[in-house]
């Protein structure tokens, strides 16, 4: 008698909970449709440019986040980026509202910031992710990971060229999780048309711009029927619009098991959020780990520079061998990202004859360097060259007289 009770009691609970919360991220769901339906895809860049100098958003992060963008200041210097940061202290353990607050008036205010990985407390149930207020916040829709093979640094697997595309804001990281009754959790995952289709768009016009030739959206609609289903029919839709580029479906679990095997096989992914996540880590790993790769992520207003996987590197903190490669690329896609292709390519090419060439390497890659002989040799090869700038624009000058 006592347990059909229960379960009748058990059921009317979950019910009317459900109903009251469904409701509302029902509600909470339309309002940010209508809101991505009226803007446009166009993700033109955004940010404070006074006297020829552009001012960046610096966001500390954890672990070997500070002490990495105080070598992208450093290097800045040597080039003569035009580049100011307004610096900012967050972290895990700055969690008050007011940290957040003062960190997105600031990218809000310049439009633009590179930042270190914060910190995400998985055994304290009330913790907020920082990371995933940021995007949510700023509405950085998309996550771009370009991982590439490099020269000189040995791996399995050879000639890997793949971007990882994800929808940055719903999913999984929705945030929305209850304690129905003790011993009952219930984790809300939210997929919509409007976002799923703006994500699958950037995908193509990304592949399009960059002259690729196929994109895969990852999926398991076959248990997620309807979710993942909706995902999958909304880039169905968006791949008709471009019969040039290739386009083809995978299952998650597949393709984990082919990025591993057959990485080849791919060229650009798009993806909902967590297996974006996922698989973004996996494909790091094959060109040499979070050290080398680094990421983007593009809204239609904002934009924040940082490493292509979310670890913090806390364990290599005051170490002095961090690997500031994947960093470096940040800054060096944030340079492009405004407009700085010649400092983005000095930079860009020292950093890659160091490690390929002169092949001074940290310890991820099989190296004996510390991260300051890195810093070092990059400053080294890029002096004589801001010299010659130096020279050609003092010769410039003088055939004009």
């Amino acid at each position: 008698m006592a347990a059909p009770m229960q379960r009748s009691m058990l059921k009317l609970l979950r019910s009317s909970s459900v109903a009251l919360k469904r409701s509302f991220s029902t509600s909470r769901v339309a309002a940010t449709s209508s809101v991505i339906q009226h803007k446009k895809y166009s993700t033109e860049p955004h940010f404070s440019k006074y006297g020829g100098r552009t001012t960046v958003t610096a966001l500390s992060g954890d672990g070997v986040g500070p002490e990495l963008l105080s070598y992208v200041q450093e290097i800045f210097r040597y080039a003569g980026v035009p580049v100011d940061f307004e610096e900012l202290e967050i972290n895990g353990s700055t969690t008050d509202e007011e940290t957040l607050r003062s960190a997105l008036l600031s990218v809000q205010r310049n439009g633009i910031a590179l930042k270190g990985n914060i910190e995400s407390k998985f055994d304290e149930p009330g913790f907020k992710s920082m990371n995933v207020e940021l995007r949510t916040q700023l509405e950085l829709f998309a996550s771009i990971v370009w991982c590439k093979s490099i020269p000189g640094v040995y791996t399995r697997h050879q000639g890997l060229d793949i971007i990882l595309i994800r929808e940055n804001t719903e999913g999984e990281y929705s945030n929305l999780e209850y304690q129905i009754v003790p011993g009952c959790i219930e984790n809300l995952k939210i997929i919509t048309e409007a976002k799923s289709t703006k994500i699958a768009k950037y995908a193509f016009e990304f592949a399009k711009t960059h002259g690729r030739k196929k994109v895969t959206a990852i999926h398991k609609a076959n248990i997620m029927k309807l979710g993942d289903g909706l995902f999958l029919e909304s880039c169905r839709k968006v791949a008709s619009q471009y019969p040039d580029i290739e386009f083809n479906d995978m299952i998650v679990d597949n393709a984990s098991m082919q990025m591993v095997s057959k990485p080849q096989q791919f060229d650009v992914l798009v993806m909902p959020n967590l297996y974006g996540n996922i698989l973004s880590n996996i494909t790091a790993g094959l060109v040499g780990g979070y050290g080398v790769v680094s990421g983007m992520n593009i809204g239609d207003d904002y934009a924040v520079f940082e490493m292509g996987t979310r670890s913090s590197g806390r364990s290599l903190k005051g170490k002095n061998i961090a690997n500031p490669t994947g960093m470096l690329l940040a800054s060096c896609d944030m340079l492009n990202y405004i407009g700085c292709n010649k400092h983005a390519e000095l930079i860009r090419d020292s950093v890659m004859k160091v490690m390929s060439v002169d092949k001074v390497q940290t310890p991820d890659l099989g190296g004996q360097a510390t991260t300051l002989e890195v810093i070092q040799a990059i400053i080294e090869d890029i002096k004589p060259k801001t010299t010659s700038w130096s020279t050609t624009a003092a010769q410039n000058v003088y055939s004009l007289r």
